[in-house]
C-alpha cells in the first residue's frame, strides 16, 4: 500500500511541489484518472505557511496539505453514484466520468480536500499521478514527490517507510479517517527570549536556563549564546513553567510561563552581581 510521507524540518517553503501538480494537472486532461485543474482556485497539493511567535522570536513553518487517501474515506461512502474509489495501491481517485457533481464528497471530507470545478461541474483532488505511475515505467512517484529538492516530501510502500512511521504523526487524526499521509517534525510550541544585563548594557553569553514543568515536575535546560539567546523547542500545548536563568552566583525566576501559544519572552533584564562589583 503506498502512502505520502513528509519531513517538515527539511520543508523549506519552496512551492516546488505545488507547482509541479499545476505543470502536471492545469490543461492536461489524464481521463478516466483526472479531468484537468484550474489554472486558479485548486491546490491538489498545497503549502501552508505559518508564523508562530512574536518579533523578535519568530519561526515560520511550511505544511505542504493534500487529499489524505485515507483508508477509511467518507468520500467514497457519500458518494451515491460509486464515482470514488480506493485503488488496491492504497490512492483514493474520484472517476470523473462518473462524478455527477452533487458535492457531498466535498462536504463530508473532513480535511478539506476536495475541491469543484466550476467549469466542468465535478469534483477534483490529489490523485497521486496515477496516470504517470500506471502508464510510465519511468515513473514510480508522483509530479510533487519528483520536484521536491529536499527529499522532505516522498511517496511509496509502508513497508519501506516503516522507521518514518513510527516517528511520524497524522494531521487531524480526531477525524478518525485513517490517514495515508504521514508527517514528522510537526510544529510543538517553543519559549525564547534574550537574557541581558541592564547595567552593562550587554547580553549574557553562557547563562544556564531552566524550565521546569509546574504540573510533572520535568526539567528541560539550555545555555544562552553569544547573543543571550535562549529556546526551548518542542514543548507540549497549554502546560505551566517557570524559568530560572543562572550566571555564576547570580539567578532569575519568572514564574507562570506557559505554551499556551508559541512564546517570545523578549528581552529579559538579569543584573548581575561582579557587575555591581565592577
Amino acid at each position: 500500500m503506498k502512502a505520502f510521507y513528509i519531513d517538515l524540518s527539511i520543508c523549506n517553503g519552496c512551492y516546488c511541489c505545488q507547482i509541479g501538480c499545476k505543470d502536471e494537472h492545469v490543461a492536461n486532461d489524464w481521463t478516466p484518472y483526472a479531468k484537468p485543474q484550474p489554472d486558479t482556485g485548486q491546490f491538489w497539493i498545497g503549502i501552508n505557511e505559518y508564523v508562530r511567535g512574536q518579533v523578535p522570536k519568530v519561526k515560520v513553518t511550511y505544511v505542504p496539505k493534500l487529499c489524505h487517501h485515507c483508508d477509511d474515506a467518507p468520500c467514497i461512502e457519500q458518494c451515491q453514484f460509486k464515482a470514488i474509489i480506493k485503488r488496491q495501491d492504497g490512492i483514493v481517485l474520484i472517476r470523473p466520468e462518473d462524478c455527477t457533481g452533487c458535492r457531498l464528497c466535498q462536504s463530508a471530507c473532513p480535511h478539506e480536500a476536495i475541491f469543484f470545478n466550476e467549469d466542468l461541474m465535478i469534483a477534483q483532488k490529489c490523485t497521486g499521478c496515477s496516470h504517470l505511475i500506471d502508464n510510465d515505467p519511468d515513473w514510480t512517484v508522483p509530479r510533487c514527490v519528483d520536484q521536491c529538492p529536499t527529499e522532505a516530501l516522498q511517496f511509496g510502500d509502508q513497508e519501506d517507510f516503516q522507521e518514518f512511521i513510527a516517528a511520524a504523526q497524522l494531521i487531524n487524526p480526531e477525524a478518525g479517517t485513517k490517514s495515508r499521509v504521514y508527517y514528522k517534525n510537526l510544529p510543538k510550541k517553543f519559549i525564547g527570549g534574550t537574557l541581558y544585563d541592564p547595567d552593562e548594557k550587554e547580553v549574557i553569553i553562557g547563562a544556564e536556563c531552566a524550565l521546569q514543568d509546574r504540573d510533572t515536575g520535568e526539567v528541560c535546560t539550555t545555555e544562552t549564546d553569544n547573543f543571550g539567546d535562549f529556546w526551548f523547542n518542542d514543548l507540549e500545548d497549554d502546560r505551566t513553567f517557570s524559568l530560572t536563568f543562572k550566571k555564576d552566583t547570580d539567578s532569575l525566576t519568572l514564574e507562570e510561563v506557559t505554551s499556551e501559544q508559541d512564546l517570545s519572552l523578549g528581552d529579559i533584564p538579569m543584573r548581575l552581581q561582579q557587575s555591581k562589583e565592577g
